[in-house]
């Protein structure tokens, strides 16, 4: 994996998780398919084969560009920006 410069300005320690589920999907009715968790605020959202995408709608509005995978046994992040696990 490489590094990029947002995964260098991440906030240390990361922050806590807003939420155990991607909130937008519980009030919309839908269900993720997995969960993301936003490095620099600790958003949850869902991932893009949900079908509302709110992980990266809350990059496109937010320009929090690096999040990880929210799901047990997991570690992996993903720079938005870079379109890129980093």
């Amino acid at each position: 994996m490489s590094e990029c410069t947002h995964v260098l300005e991440l906030p240390r320690p990361e922050p806590a998780p807003l939420s155990d589920t991607c909130l937008e999907c519980l009030a919309a009715g839908s269900h993720p398919v997995q969960l993301r968790l936003c490095l620099a605020c600790g958003h949850v959202g869902c991932c893009d084969s949900s079908p509302l995408r709110h992980a990266a709608a809350h990059f496109k509005e937010s320009g929090h560009p690096v999040m990880r995978s929210f799901e047990q046994g997991e570690s992996w992040r993903w720079c938005f920006e870079d379109g890129s696990i980093v």
